[in-house]
């Protein structure tokens, strides 16, 4: 899960919490919630992470 910090539509403490019930790993990134259009190489990398955990 990413959780984009600067996220003003899904407080980042309701996405930790999500996350957390998820039992999700986590990724934070100071970003809005259009964080796929602000910090795409972010979300590749959490992508490919959980694509390929054993590059991690």
């Amino acid at each position: 899960s990413l959780i984009a910090t600067d996220d003003y539509n899904i407080p980042p403490a309701a996405q930790r919490f999500m996350a957390e019930r998820a039992r999700a790993h986590t990724a934070e990134v100071k970003a809005s919630h259009a964080v796929s259009v602000s910090q795409p190489g972010a979300v590749t990398r959490l992508i490919e992470q959980a694509a390929y955990p054993a590059t991690r």
